[in-house]
């Protein structure tokens, strides 16, 4: 059984493509508002279910939060594919920082992996928070990864880069 998002009550929280975001303990620039040190966010809920969740070839969605934590299981999974060559923690942040300065699509435009997860933006301005929003939650998503990825003493973690090879919804990643 998949694992879901907790985050099903979206009562004020603001929405952009059918996704809501929600709240982060980041401290990177963006739209999404700042949440508690020591309450779990959709980052935190993303990591640890990564690993049961990556196993499985469909999803089903019961709230707009799972949107996006399949949005960031395909990102994780993306990330650990690019750190699956690194053999060193500064070596695989440079590979990591990288990543986060790829361009981000948002639905409706080429090079989006899933056309019709999200809705397409109905403005400019939607688009431009959408994107915003999940280049911080992919930044976030990737300086928490590589704590998970690489051991304390800078070496590889075998037990996160084999899920490099796994596909997520049977998508290959390139």
């Amino acid at each position: 059984m998949v694992y879901h998002s907790s985050f099903v009550d979206e009562e004020g929280i603001t929405k952009a493509c059918g996704c809501p975001i929600l709240p982060l303990k980041s401290h990177i620039k963006g739209p999404a508002p700042i949440s508690n040190q020591d309450k779990i966010d959709i980052v935190d809920e993303a990591i640890s279910f990564f690993r049961a969740n990556v196993f499985f070839r469909n999803f089903d969605i019961r709230s707009s939060a799972d949107k996006l934590l399949i949005y960031l299981t395909f990102y994780i999974n993306v990330a650990l594919k690019r750190l699956e060559g690194c053999r060193t923690l500064a070596v695989g942040t440079k590979a990591i920082i990288n990543l986060g300065l790829e361009n981000v699509p948002v639905p409706g435009e080429h090079g989006f992996p899933f056309p019709g997860l999200f809705s397409s933006p109905q403005s400019q301005e939607e688009a431009e928070l959408f994107r915003n929003y999940l280049k911080q939650i992919r930044e976030e998503t990737s300086g928490r990864l590589l704590s998970c990825a690489y051991r304390p003493n800078g070496t590889p973690n075998k037990w996160w880069l084999a899920f490099a090879k796994r596909k997520f919804v049977n998508i290959i990643v390139s």
